[in-house]
């Protein structure tokens, strides 16, 4: 079969389509998947850099990936969710495999049945992002009706679903984006847009309850200004804290390290009594069923900005690593 592989890490990762062999046998709750689209997300190129080389293991050469929506073409011998045939949608982040492929071996808890209002390519742009979202807001944040909310960069991929789930959550939102793309977030359910090409949005907002850390650089140090005390701010970008070491069972080595990486953002949250912690994103097919139940009641729409044709995997990749996207990039494979 053929799928969207990196050789190495660095600089000259070596990407691109490649022929691998087609999963064969399937453990007693894994399910195999023809995938018909694939989405990608910031923390792809991420990967390739070798920046989460500590964290994340890869058996090289390794697909790329993590987000897909396809049909059950086989099921392991205590797979009781699914059944051949079923059209499903999983994210496979943070289980050594990848999702840019023909097919693609899904563990039964990851997957959900895919959303029936949806077709593949709006599907397979949802698990990473709207999974991320959920435990941010709902799992670490603990997001009550009434609260003031700070999701930055509202036109990326967790900005475009976390606005719609904050929403639906009954928070008020409060987000940043360049001119060309006010009106999208407005359209998203956003409360207050900050044009950050015109304005500071530390400079405007306060008195939140909670900011999610998306953008890198010290937007997360300015967030903290931004919170009232006992509010939290929950990062998707790092840095990693000595909480998340833990909870990985990672070395001491590690442990002290990322302990040191947190040490000034943390001393920094202390002084405003607001919490910080680091989130990594851990794939959930309950919680995507319950999101699949939002998708189709229309509580929140799948936001995409390009689909890319399979042979343009690497093209798609590029795109991505902009930064410019407006929503989700997507592969389209069948």
């Amino acid at each position: 079969m053929q799928a969207f592989t990196f050789k190495r890490y660095g600089k000259s990762p070596d990407v691109g389509l490649a022929t691998t062999a087609r999963p064969a046998a399937l453990k007693a709750n894994e399910i195999l998947v023809q995938v018909h689209a694939a989405a990608l997300n910031p923390i792809d190129n991420m990967i390739l850099t070798g920046m989460f080389k500590p964290v994340l293991h890869f058996q090289l050469p390794a697909t790329i990936g993590s987000d897909l929506a396809g049909v059950v073409t086989a099921v392991g011998s205590q797979v009781s969710r699914f059944k051949v045939g079923d059209a499903v949608f999983a994210s496979i982040f943070d289980t050594g495999t990848g999702a840019v492929a023909e097919y693609a071996v899904v563990a039964e808890s990851t997957a959900a049945l895919k959303p029936a209002n949806l077709d593949f390519v709006q599907a397979a742009s949802i698990p990473m992002v709207g999974l991320t979202s959920w435990q941010a807001l709902k799992e670490r944040a603990r997001i009550q009706p009434g609260q003031k909310v700070f999701i930055p960069a509202g036109s990326g991929g967790i900005g475009t679903f976390a606005i719609q789930l904050a929403k639906y959550f009954g928070a008020k939102v409060a987000t940043t984006t360049s001119s060309k793309n006010l009106a999208l977030v407005k359209s998203l359910g956003a409360d207050q847009v900050i044009d950050y090409t015109k304005q500071e949005f530390d400079k405007v907002l306060l008195g939140y309850d909670i900011a999610l850390g998306t953008i890198k650089g010290d937007a997360i140090e300015k967030s903290i200004g931004i919170l009232k005390p006992g509010s939290k701010i929950v990062s998707l970008v790092g840095p990693m804290d000595k909480a998340f070491a833990h909870a990985r069972k990672l070395n001491f080595v590690l442990k002290f390290v990322f302990g040191l990486m947190s040490r000034k953002i943390i001393a920094q949250a202390k002084k405003r009594q607001v919490s910080y912690s680091f989130l990594f994103v851990r794939p959930d097919g309950n919680q995507l069923s319950d999101i699949s139940t939002l998708l189709e009641a229309e509580k929140i729409k799948p936001v995409i900005d390009k689909v890319f044709p399979f042979e343009q995997a690497k093209d798609a990749l590029n795109y991505l690593a902009q930064g410019r996207a407006k929503g989700k990039v997507v592969i389209k494979i069948v």
